[in-house]
């Protein structure tokens, strides 16, 4: 019988439970951060209970992080927070990245980094996103608390096994688009609940040329799109990312031809397929309250179809028919765990060479861990965005998300991006239009959205 990639690395974890049924799943990575940890901790404390595998375990701080003086914690619960977490690494066992450590940095950003996240993996964290692991070819999924706890007591976790979905991706990438647009194009043409219930492959000859980056981006966004798992065949092209790394294989031939086994036989296994064509792909923006409500720059904002579209109107502050390059904004903000690689902001960082900021923009730039930080630094790339105008900040989740101190004022719009343009994500009241690097960076010179692809 045929078989998917998700199909093979699942059965290979299969600890207990019968098909059809919630199974016991064996968990190789559990990755935690300051926020989803606490609770679980106490409740091992509680029952007088170790952690299972501490050397299986990987923690840092990223989502209570300040990036622009990261020892300055002002705000009382994210140091309670962060400071638990310290003491809990510690009494339990588990290595931690911490403020200032040189490992330090998003979460999903620095699994892979270290050589933690590998193919035929089941890899788990108390985060919607890490789904981002799954570029590598491994199951990843984010989890809540009691699940964590979970995890941490048996290393295992309960899991009803989903149907399978495959989207093809085919074409060549047109000029100054990237894998933020397809997958943005992909959640607006099927919607936000497309994936529920199922967990995503991406497949087909465009994601095959796709860098380790770009693919991360893709995978990050499958819970965007209602998914909790989105995946990519392993290849050369991972083995080559993850060579030499800190903790890659040091057996790696070894682990090549385990890794090499998963993959799927057939796209007949998938239960649900959906292709895309990339050849007159366009760069995206979002207009609304979700990720689905997105539109090609070079189009005018599209014209409200129910109660949904007339609330997100009246909050963003648009009116259908406006072009995109209409859009007012006020900042931008290039990190967070969908496009803060080094890779992200050296696209970016080109598109603002030489060049500043428009009187209009105030400008954020957060690498996702400390390594990108180094590296940009090193390379010239962090002088690149403070010559131009920006902020360069210290790595963290920063203003993706309200729970730290860099927040999107109310009534300002941002070109940012992050993967979610929800109410309030950025801020109280902030208005959240999301984008890839490059997009993000030219709207900061111009001052606006502009199409990229006609540069």
């Amino acid at each position: 019988m045929k078989q998917t990639l998700f199909d093979k690395i699942w059965n290979t974890h299969v600890v207990a439970g019968e098909p059809g049924e919630a199974q016991l799943i064996y968990v190789d990575l559990h990755l935690i951060h300051e926020v989803t940890s606490p609770q679980p901790f106490d409740g091992l404390r509680s029952t007088k209970r170790q952690l299972r595998r501490p050397d299986l375990t990987f923690a840092t701080m990223d989502h209570n992080v300040p990036t622009k003086d990261i020892f300055n914690i002002e705000d009382q619960m994210s140091r309670l927070q962060m400071d638990t977490l310290v003491k809990n690494a510690q009494e339990f066992g588990v290595p931690l990245a911490s403020i200032g450590d040189d490992k330090q940095g998003i979460v999903h950003v620095v699994g892979p980094e270290r050589g933690l996240t590998q193919p035929g993996k089941v890899i788990v964290c108390g985060d919607s996103h890490t789904a981002t692991h799954g570029a590598f070819g491994a199951i990843a999924f984010g989890i809540g608390t009691s699940e964590v706890e979970h995890v941490m007591a048996t290393q295992t976790i309960w899991q009803v096994k989903p149907k399978t979905m495959g989207i093809k991706v085919t074409g060549e990438m047109p000029k100054n688009t990237y894998a933020k647009d397809i997958i943005m194009a992909i959640i607006a043409e099927h919607d936000v609940s497309f994936g529920t219930g199922y967990a995503i492959e991406f497949y087909g000859e465009t994601i095959e040329a796709l860098s380790m980056a770009a693919r991360m981006t893709l995978c990050n966004m499958s819970i965007e799109a209602g998914s909790k798992t989105g995946m990519v065949k392993p290849d050369q092209t991972t083995f080559d990312y993850i060579a030499g790394r800190e903790f890659a294989p040091k057996k790696f031939d070894s682990a090549k031809a385990y890794w090499s086994q998963f993959y799927t036989d057939d796209e007949t296994a998938f239960d649900e397929i959906i292709t895309f064509d990339v050849s007159h792909l366009k760069p995206m923006v979002t207009w609304g309250t979700n990720p689905g409500m997105a539109t090609a720059v070079n189009q005018i904002l599209p014209e409200i179809r129910d109660d949904n579209d007339r609330a997100a109107y009246d909050y963003i502050g648009l009116e259908p028919g406006i072009p995109v390059t209409d859009i007012p904004l006020d900042y931008i903000f290039i990190g967070s765990c969908t496009n803060s690689r080094y890779e992200d902001l050296a696209i970016a960082a080109a598109m603002m060479k030489g060049q500043h900021l428009a009187p209009n923009i105030t400008a954020w730039i957060v690498p996702g861990s400390r390594a990108i930080r180094n590296r940009a630094i090193a390379t010239g790339i962090a002088k690149i965005f403070e010559a131009a105008g920006c902020e360069w900040r210290e790595p963290g989740c920063s203003a993706c998300l309200a729970m730290n101190p860099d927040k999107i004022p109310a009534g300002k719009h941002v070109a940012s991006t992050s993967n979610r343009n929800f109410i309030g994500r950025q801020g109280a009241g902030s208005r959240t239009h999301l984008a890839s690097p490059a997009m993000v960076a030219a709207a900061g010179i111009a001052g606006h959205f502009v199409d990229i692809t006609e540069i």
